[in-house]
């Protein structure tokens, strides 16, 4: 029992949350810094690391997003407040027609998907759900179930982010040859579950698509008359001055072969404006003048804009890194390890290993990130002697990386309270959505394999 007790810690940690937050109605932040402390001290980690290791989980996770998230909502919080989201909105719904919105949000948030972390795709496109939902008079997670089904599908299949080209690169595998499967798997994906699960989920949480959602982190939705509003080509500019940076620095790193990013003269500065933080700032800026001097607003109403953007995400915030606290704990605690044991000589499929592995590592450690890297090891030494697609196995980690999020994942906190959803609620609407999506993706890149 001793070599399991790790995961069994794991799943004593998942119950004591669940409990203080579900029966004791604690406050999510302080239940999560309690739960890392009490699962600390269960998988036996000495008590003086546990709190240096809850202080590491909280600035690692929020070193990561806390800037994009915080440049984020304030681009939101301008597009939505000077009616740039409205006009998206608006457009969006002449083009595709209440009947085809779905369709609108999974095609747009694929692209935007592409280039932005799930964290900063989920900022910069949750004001424009809340504004579709309301002009068109449906629930917020009727539009939020097709951006999601999007963002999911390019956080774990498609590089830039961080998972698949971290995988890329320690298995040897060409960085192009992944974009180019993921797409052709991602698509059809995010399609077909972005067009079927909404209508799976209102069968399973129906009181979910009843929730108004927390407008506070976005703000209320201003009612702007339509002369006041800007142009769709501007407003489209800069929602997507972001992406279209990012996109550029990509494109010229594939086009180099300096996939590391690393470079000197124009090709550095190329890289410097491309970097998720630095084009998350020039798009505000953007945004300041385009939402805001352009609009003949002061300096000072622009930037009570940005204060009211700021304001609400604090807790949110916390969540977050909370979330990240008890992840550190986990990994800390010898979880990874444990489960590297179980896998150790297996003469499994390398493809269905590999899901396994991360789709194991995902539950146990929460980051979709760490869960990837963490598998390359365990299915490394079974590459060296089967003769398969690397680009195949790296998709395979990707699905397997986003399988089941829950309590320890950054991404369930900010659905469950973007969306003002109960624990349950997430865990149908959120946690399910995720695993489908996991599944099916593994099941479509076995499919490739036959083909190819």
């Amino acid at each position: 029992m001793g070599e399991f007790w790790p995961i069994i810690g794991v799943v004593i940690g998942v119950a004591i949350l669940l409990i203080l937050i579900m029966v004791f109605k604690l406050n999510t932040f302080i239940a999560l810094i309690i739960t890392s402390m009490a699962t600390g001290m269960i998988l036996g980690m000495p008590i003086d690391k546990i709190v240096e290791t809850i202080e590491k989980g909280m600035g690692d996770t929020l070193g990561h997003i806390a800037i994009i998230f915080g440049l984020g909502s304030i681009l939101g919080k301008l597009l939505s407040d000077r009616g740039g989201a409205t006009r998206i909105a608006d457009t969006l719904i002449n083009t595709f027609g209440k009947k085809y919105v779905t369709w609108a949000m999974i095609i747009a948030s694929f692209i935007i998907g592409i280039s932005l972390f799930l964290e900063v795709a989920f900022v910069l496109l949750v004001p424009l759900v809340f504004t579709l939902a309301k002009r068109m008079s449906i629930s917020n997670l009727s539009v939020g179930l097709p951006m999601a089904t999007s963002i999911a599908v390019t956080h774990g299949f498609l590089p830039p982010h961080p998972g698949p080209v971290a995988i890329s690169e320690a298995l040897n595998a060409n960085i192009g040859h992944v974009l180019m499967y993921g797409i052709i798997i991602g698509i059809p994906l995010a399609i077909i579950v972005g067009g079927i699960f909404p209508k799976i989920a209102y069968k399973l949480a129906p009181s979910a698509f009843a929730k108004e959602g927390n407008q506070a982190v976005t703000g209320d939705i201003k009612n702007i008359d339509e002369s006041e509003m800007p142009s769709f080509g501007l407003s489209l500019l800069t929602a997507l001055s972001p992406v279209v940076l990012m996109l550029f620095a990509t494109v010229v790193q594939l086009i180099t072969g300096n996939e590391d990013g690393h470079a000197q003269g124009l090709e550095g500065f190329i890289y410097f404006i491309g970097s998720s933080t630095t084009a998350m700032l020039i798009a505000v800026l953007i945004a300041i003048y385009t939402m805001g001097i352009r609009r003949k607003q002061t300096m000072n109403q622009i930037m009570d804009t940005v204060s009211n953007a700021i304001t609400p995400i604090a807790m949110l915030l916390l969540i977050i890194g909370g979330g990240g606290t008890f992840k550190q704990i986990l990994i800390d605690g010898g979880v990874g390890d444990t489960i590297s044991q179980l896998f150790h000589d297996s003469q499994m499929s390398p493809l269905v290993l590999a899901w396994l592995a991360a789709a194991i590592l995902r539950v146990a450690l929460g980051s979709t990130t760490v869960a990837a890297i963490s598998s390359v090891g365990i299915v490394l030494p079974l590459l060296q002697t089967v003769d398969v697609n690397l680009s195949l196995v790296v998709l395979a980690i990707g699905a397997g990386s986003i399988f089941c999020s829950h309590v320890n994942d950054a991404g369930f906190w900010m659905f469950k309270e973007y969306f003002g959803l109960s624990m349950k609620e997430t865990f149908l609407t959120w946690t399910l959505l995720e695993s489908i999506l996991s599944i099916l993706g593994l099941g479509f890149i076995l499919i490739v394999n036959v083909i190819i």
